[in-house]
């Protein structure tokens, strides 16, 4: 799990939803926030963090990491309706990425680094065709699974790597 979290000044921003845009024009928004924002982080929540926390623990650690990274410190947060425990004050509306341009600059920033990260395990695990589907569940990422088994990057808790033939010990 990725999460961006971004400080911006006041003003107007051509942010949107990360999911509402083509790959490139996210790396070009992506560029624009880093050099626009008064402060950008990312945290992260690996695999084995969200089979043991569950996804929105992981996700909330992951938040947490992020705003541990910012600096200067935010005085308040939007968050796309996470509830993260923080004294700030704190908006989390539904679609706030479609509504806040920090909220939106934040998801671009984590896509783009998620969609990264998924290129690099795609080279290290070849085979299950990480920089295609980019992590998401789709069909030829669960045939690579019944073929290959579950790499040591896939979360085992998730059906699909639970199901797979090849099983994790405990041990890694």
């Amino acid at each position: 799990i990725v999460v961006g979290a971004v400080i911006l000044p006041p003003g107007r921003y051509p942010f949107r939803d990360s999911k509402l845009l083509r790959p490139k024009e996210r790396e070009r928004l992506a560029e624009e926030v880093r050099r626009v924002a008064l402060a950008h982080a990312l945290g992260m929540a690996e695999a084995g963090e969200v089979d043991r926390l569950g996804v929105l623990k992981a996700t909330l650690l992951a938040a947490q990491r992020a705003l541990n990274l910012l600096d200067p410190p935010p005085e308040a947060l939007v968050t796309d309706y996470l509830q993260v425990a923080t004294s700030l004050p704190l908006l989390a509306p539904p679609r706030a990425d479609r509504n806040s341009p920090s909220v939106a600059a934040a998801s671009i920033l984590a896509k783009v680094h998620r969609d990264q990260l998924m290129v690099e395990l795609d080279r290290l695990y070849p085979g299950y065709g990480f920089a295609r589907h980019k992590g998401y569940g789709t069909p030829d990422h669960h045939k690579a699974l019944l073929v290959l088994g579950p790499s040591p990057v896939h979360r085992r808790r998730f059906a699909p790597v639970a199901q797979a033939p090849l099983r994790f010990s405990e041990e890694e």
